[in-house]
């Protein structure tokens, strides 16, 4: 008969721990027979409690700290792993979560104006988590009926029904209860699109942003999908919201042209939204002649709009409203991180203009061979320490010396530094005699590496500490071509006139003139 494996570890486990405790009580044997001939026979079991009570206390202090990490490593496993917050049980708490983070952010943001206004958005956000309506914007041309839709909704007249386009101004907002649905539903009234002029491109922008606070969305066309309508219902779908599209004005058609517009909108919108989303209406028909009486005024038909909307809050509100939340609170945190990255990026650059001067005045001050240049001048390892603290990184002086070792040798190799010194002595052979020529070339020239170097670090950093898939060579190569282009080497070049070259001429003056006769 065969053992499993498992019985034969734990059968050597057992021998093991066998053979440990006869070995200590052997000890304890030898201890007690040594004592008893060296101590009198009342003294040896007081020494040996002494003796094994003070090592049971000196191998307690020991393990005790131990076993408080264990615990600790065992709580912190319970909630999350790695110690990190519990996930969050539904989408409202983890926008609650996303807030949460959202004020560490603001908190890094030095700017004022920047952070308040995203202090605002935070604390909207925060009030959209306890609302009780749905949220519905109405978006279309202002001649595809928004108005008259909305009206026939709440069965009031709720504002300028056939004007002229471009008669809605602002955003409105109406309430309306439907049956069965315990939350109210708010109607938003937005802006038409496609109007001609700044007015008009202000007011779709508006009604864009309304449309990314919604938590459903009405497109209302009155035929079918233009190229320019086309391009708003692909942007509108981008969002990430429920979307129902609505042909508006079916009274001007036949049963037959209102069929085969629905077949047609649905195949220009499949992938996009459900087809049952695709819904026909007729917000405000057209009155019909009465022969010697008031012409009749037929009923608006919105009872299969109104239907679809039921069905959609019905089984899926809860779904929408939290999912409007969280991609709210989710594009709030991502506004904030652009910022904080900016931040980032502008406090990087003063680090690397500033080391660019310092290598440009210790070459101006003790110049050195061309192979000894980019060791001492366009790679600085105070310089990467310094960055990778701006993106909250700490490096050690061995990282990133190794970091820049790495990144001056891709300089080497790509012929970086003679490239460079030849752009930068032909550009200032032009105003320098031939005794500063050489000294100003190594200044300039040790500047504008490490301002490429510095570059490339700060790409390194921004990208979590990775080159990327082409290496460092590609993000190197980059910064060489972006530094050398005729704006950036001119812009350059203007600084370094003024910081570098002007103060070698000046020394160079000094030493030319004839001393003076020292005054009695």
């Amino acid at each position: 008969m065969k053992l499993p494996p498992r019985l034969w570890i734990w059968l050597g486990v057992g021998l093991v721990i066998l053979v440990a405790i006869t070995a200590v009580l052997q000890a304890v044997n030898n201890l007690l027979w040594q004592m008893s001939y060296l101590l009198p026979g009342w003294l040896v079991g007081p020494t040996a409690l002494l003796v094994f009570g003070g090592s049971a206390l000196v191998l307690g202090r020991l393990a005790w700290p131990w076993l408080v990490d264990l615990r600790r490593g065992r709580q912190s496993g319970s909630g999350a792993p790695g110690g990190l917050p519990p996930p969050p049980g539904n989408r409202q708490e983890a926008a609650l979560q996303n807030l949460k983070a959202i004020d560490q952010l603001l908190a890094r943001i030095r700017d004022d104006v920047q952070r308040e206004a995203l202090q605002q958005e935070r604390a909207r956000v925060a009030a959209e988590l306890q609302r009780g309506d749905v949220v519905l914007v109405v978006f279309g041309t202002g001649s595809a009926g928004k108005t008259s839709l909305i009206r026939a909704l709440l069965q009031e007249v709720v504002g300028q029904v056939g004007a002229a386009m471009g008669s809605t101004q602002k955003c409105t907002s109406y309430r309306l209860r439907l049956r069965d649905l315990q939350r109210c539903l708010r109607l938003v009234d937005t802006p038409g699109i496609l109007e001609a002029g700044p007015e008009g491109q202000n007011r779709e922008q508006l009604a864009r942003q309304q449309a990314a606070q919604a938590d459903l969305l009405l497109l209302v066309v009155d035929g079918d999908l233009r190229a320019a309508e086309y391009a708003v219902f692909e942007a509108l779908a981008s969002l990430g919201k429920r979307l129902i599209l609505v042909l508006n004005k079916c009274d001007l058609r036949g049963e037959d042209e209102e069929r085969r517009l629905l077949g047609l909108l649905q195949r220009r919108t499949a992938g996009r939204i459900a087809s049952d989303d695709v819904v026909a209406a007729s917000a405000a028909p057209q009155s019909v002649p009465m022969p010697g009486g008031r012409p009749l005024q037929p009923q608006a038909e919105i009872e299969a709009l109104l239907r679809r909307i039921a069905q959609v809050l019905h089984s899926d509100g809860e779904e929408l409203i939290a999912d409007n939340i969280l991609l709210q609170s989710r594009r709030l945190s991502d506004a904030g991180r652009h910022l904080l990255g900016e931040q980032r990026q502008s406090d990087a650059e003063a680090i690397v203009d500033r080391y660019v001067w310092i290598s440009a005045g210790v070459l101006a001050v003790t110049p050195l061979p061309v192979v000894d240049l980019l060791g001492t001048a366009a790679v600085n390892a105070q310089m990467v320490v310094e960055i990778a603290r701006v993106y909250g990184v700490s490096l050690s002086k061995v990282t990133a010396q190794e970091l820049a070792v790495s990144v001056g040798r891709t300089l080497a190799s790509l012929g970086v530094i003679k490239g460079g010194l030849s752009l930068i002595g032909a550009a200032l052979s032009l105003n320098l005699p031939a005794l500063l020529l050489s000294k100003a070339v190594q200044a300039v020239g040790a500047g504008w590496l490490t301002r490429i170097a510095g570059r490339s670090f700060i790409t390194y950093f921004q990208q979590d500490q990775d080159w990327g898939d082409g290496g460092v060579q590609e993000v190197v190569q980059r910064q060489y071509d972006l530094n050398r282009r005729d704006s950036a080497l001119r812009q350059f070049l203007n600084a370094a006139l003024s910081r570098v070259v002007e103060p070698l001429q000046s020394q160079e003056k000094e030493r030319q003139l004839p001393p003076q006769r020292p005054q009695r």
